[in-house]
């Protein structure tokens, strides 16, 4: 086999991994923005969430209902018949269920797991 063939080989391989673990182990990066989540949370936090679902009190990354592209940061206060209740600690600073309802389900994309970044507030939720 010619090098140039391997190499090729080898990184096709590695993109297939990539999308095979992507699908096995989901993660999506978000931003915190403005003050919703304090003193959870700061607005400029960059969290890790894991696809899946979440349970009361758990961290959440949430379409936004009103706007699609955006992505709302809220903590899951109650679970029901009509949706999943989100709430953001910070109540005066906050949209969320208070305004917008219960969310659907499928409009959880995940647990907030871990924040990477200020590099000092550097842990798991």
């Amino acid at each position: 086999m010619r090098r140039s063939t391997r190499h090729y080989l080898v990184a096709v391989a590695a993109v297939f991994g990539a999308m095979w673990l992507r699908r096995r182990w989901p993660v999506v990066r978000v931003e915190v923005v403005g003050d919703s989540m304090l003193p959870a949370l700061a607005s400029g936090d960059r969290l890790l969430v894991l696809a899946g679902r979440a349970g009361v009190g758990d961290i959440v990354a949430v379409t936004d209902p009103r706007t699609p592209a955006r992505t709302l940061v809220k903590r899951v206060a109650a679970r029901g018949p009509h949706g999943v209740t989100v709430l953001g600690d910070n109540p005066a600073a906050s949209t969320d269920s208070r305004a917008l309802g219960p969310v659907a389900p499928a409009a959880i994309r995940g647990r907030a797991v871990y924040r990477y970044f200020p590099e000092s507030r550097r842990g798991r939720l």
